[in-house]
């Protein structure tokens, strides 16, 4: 039954979220830098440099849609209180429908306008490189990783993502030894960040003919994708290329010459893999580019001035370090164990449905960010 003081009391609300976001978003600054940057657009020789023409362009894209979206909002706000005003002088049930379900799309807009506003890392606005690597523990790990792999893939085809393989090595009996591949699309690294580490898994083992309870643990690791662009330089001298045939998923396509790329930074000892682009040289510029972000992570975390100082850092898949669990039984439960956020649903999560856990990570990774 419809209630007109609980929709007077939700429209106040949403006026006053709109409000505050139009402050945190800064959206007259926008509007000032949008004006600016047209103006740009209309002098003579502004196409003539077309590397600063490209990025104004996309500047000025980016701005209209930020703007745009909270106009949009911040217009069915003004039309929802128009609509209770009328609705209190006569009664309408047609009215009354349409502000019920104008009020819950101004309720999901504004969720996601809120998230926007936190995402503004550096590289939030990039695409992600994924690797998914079992822990210890053979058949049953390499599972648990296929089972990450397949969730990412749910996650990035019901969120409208690209999603490319970059590397693929099956294990002997099931599952995969690792995997590498490119979440693309607006915010991809943003989003996904908050899936970097380890993910561990209690279940009723399918491997176990004693049918007993397993442990089991895998790492992902979420990193932006570097643009070409970007001011990278690494010493040619300090990268050592190996070829090989290429195996794994879709390789009886394209193992018949060595094209797979395997380069490895002699200074921290990573080592990142291509097999899935149809020549060695699309393969090699592809293990460049997830060389290049591996290394500026790096370099971010231990706080180099130089790519050329790195010493590089290992992480234990192991029991103590999980960022996340996924209890199968004796009950179902997905747990964050950074924002204490949980379901029960656990074939859900496992389905692709993350934006909880993602949301609610950027929450918390922001609140610390104030705090410290």
């Amino acid at each position: 039954m419809f209630d007109l003081d609980e929709a007077k009391r939700k429209n106040k609300e949403q006026n006053e979220k709109i409000t505050e976001y139009a402050k945190s978003a800064q959206i007259e600054s926008k509007k000032k830098e949008l004006v600016d940057l047209e103006k740009q657009t209309t002098e003579p020789n502004f196409w003539n440099d077309p590397e600063k023409s490209s990025k104004v362009s996309s500047r000025i894209s980016e701005l209209k849609r930020k703007v745009q979206e909270f106009l949009d909002v911040q217009e069915k706000i003004n039309t929802v209180e128009e609509m209770l005003t009328l609705l209190s002088e006569e009664n309408d049930e047609e009215i009354e429908r349409g502000i019920t379900s104008e009020i819950n799309d101004i309720e999901s807009r504004l969720e996601n306008l809120e998230i926007e506003t936190l995402l503004s890392g550096k590289y939030d606005k990039n695409n992600a490189i994924v690797t998914i690597h079992p822990g210890a523990g053979g058949t049953e790990a390499q599972d648990w990783a296929e089972m990450l792999y397949r969730m990412y893939t749910r996650w990035a085809q019901s969120n409208n993502f690209g999603l490319e393989e970059l590397d693929y090595l099956a294990g002997e009996e099931a599952g995969i030894k690792s995997v590498t591949f490119l979440i693309s699309g607006d915010y991809a690294y943003g989003y996904l960040k908050s899936e970097h580490g380890v993910h561990r898994l209690v279940r009723i083992s399918p491997f176990d003919a004693g049918g007993r309870r397993h442990t089991s643990f895998a790492s992902v690791e979420v990193l932006p994708e570097i643009d070409d662009n970007d001011d990278v330089y690494i010493n040619p001298d300090d990268i050592k290329m190996e070829v090989y045939r290429s195996s794994g998923a879709g390789g009886q396509h394209i193992n018949k010459t060595s094209s797979a790329v395997r380069l490895i930074h002699i200074p921290t000892g990573i080592v990142v893999n291509c097999q899935t682009q149809r020549s060695q040289f699309q393969n090699r510029d592809t293990a460049m580019k997830m060389l290049k972000s591996k290394l500026i992570n790096l370099k971010e975390k231990e706080n180099k001035e130089r790519i050329e100082d790195l010493k590089g850092d290992q992480m234990d898949i192991a029991w103590g370090s999980q960022i996340r669990s996924y209890v199968f039984c004796p009950y179902t439960m997905v747990k964050d164990h950074r924002t204490n956020y949980e379901v029960g649903d656990v074939k859900k999560v496992m389905d692709g449905d993350l934006n909880n856990f993602i949301f609610e990570y950027l929450k918390y990774n922001a609140k610390n960010k104030k705090e410290s």
